[in-house]
């Protein structure tokens, strides 16, 4: 059979190992977090450890689980998202690993705390009222309560043991959530933090926050246990919000991170392929790479002919689309690591079939996929 050149250029680019810390990746193709809403009770069972298994037994080189909630009372919107305490949840989390593992993938969980976009009163997970930095929701209006400087403490905390839980079950590394306007994120951003202490003000006061989490994670693991920070500037229902306006105020966020411990930067984006800021085609991972010398994961419609949409944030459909701008920026070392969400979704084998040069026949993203776990 006669090997096409876009299958050698698609294996040659993507198919390079990958390593940060004691990681070692055998591909650059990454499954981004996409929550499911399969683990009743906050506990991931065998169906969860089977779906991260089969897309790493098909060549999906790091696996980075759904948002997983750190233990606070106020962390989670839903019984059903999975958790990262108690001996059930965290023995489900081990088997998870071990199925990956089996496979002969890597595996990070991403740890998450929703902060003051959680429902008030949401139940039966708690009924604690949501928090933030100022008490405010993601349009600005007053929701839940202002966390005290105790109550951060105590959330560091928990984002610091389950680093440690993570590293003793088995996971190759692990990603904190500083992205679409959940907990850390309404930290970074200017709408949502309205503090006068020492946690809310200029771009280095509102980075305060993340920068001790990244501290503290980084304290409670081993210095080769790599520490992914994802960001975004758009949040949810916000698609237009930015946390950083140039890259000189980017620098201001990034740095203080990196310096704190961050190995990898995770810049989510609704279009993979757009600039970032204008006189320069760098997407944000392409920045984040740039202004602080760490390695980056571009991710944004990876694969799909159409962006999020719509007040759900998601198209009804999708469908599949060439990577042939994906593979110019990554020859070109715009970013390290290639993050794919909806096109795994709708399609396990979608990086085999890209090394194989076979996406034609890839399966179309549908949002009725999110019905079910496979």
């Amino acid at each position: 059979m006669t090997t096409t050149p876009g299958v050698v250029r698609t294996a040659q680019v993507l198919g390079r190992p990958f390593s940060v810390g004691d990681l070692v990746v055998p591909n650059r193709i990454v499954m981004a977090p996409l929550t499911r809403y399969f683990s009743p009770g906050g506990v991931p069972g065998d169906d969860v450890a089977q779906y991260y298994a089969r897309r790493a037994a098909a060549e999906v080189g790091l696996i980075i689980t759904e948002g997983t909630l750190v233990q606070h009372a106020s962390s989670g919107t839903s019984e059903r998202v999975p958790r990262f305490w108690g001996g059930e949840a965290l023995a489900g989390w081990r088997n998870v690993v071990s199925a990956v593992h089996q496979a002969g993938g890597k595996i990070i969980p991403q740890l998450w705390h929703v902060g003051s976009t959680r429902t008030e009163g949401a139940g039966p997970i708690s009924t604690a009222p949501p928090v933030g930095p100022s008490g405010l929701a993601l349009d600005g209006v007053p929701h839940g309560i202002a966390l005290s400087a105790a109550d951060i403490d105590d959330v560091i905390g928990s984002f610091a043991t389950a680093a440690a839980a993570a590293q003793d079950l088995g996971f190759d590394g692990l990603e904190l959530h500083g992205a679409h306007g959940y907990l850390v994120d309404q930290f970074l951003w200017e709408r949502t933090n309205r503090r006068t202490d020492a946690y809310g003000g200029d771009l280095a006061s509102r980075v305060r926050f993340a920068a001790e989490v990244v501290e503290a994670v980084r304290a409670a693991v081993t210095p080769g246990f790599p520490i992914f920070f994802r960001l975004s500037q758009w949040k949810s229902g916000q698609f237009d919000a930015r946390i950083a306006h140039t890259p000189t105020e980017l620098e201001a966020i990034l740095a203080p991170l990196a310096d704190a411990g961050v190995d990898v930067f995770h810049a989510s984006t609704r279009r993979y392929w757009l600039p970032e800021f204008e006189g320069s085609d760098l997407n944000l991972a392409g920045w984040a790479k740039k202004l602080t010398g760490k390695a980056s994961v571009t991710v944004g419609s990876v694969g799909l002919d159409k962006e999020f949409a719509g007040p759900d944030g998601r198209p009804t459909k999708s469908a599949v689309a060439d990577i042939a701008e994906l593979l110019d920026r990554a020859e070109r070392d715009e970013f390290d690591l290639v993050a794919v969400g909806r096109a795994l979704i709708a399609d396990p084998e979608w990086a085999r079939k890209a090394f194989a040069g076979r996406l034609n026949d890839a399966d179309p993203y549908d949002a009725a996929l999110l019905e079910s776990l496979y």
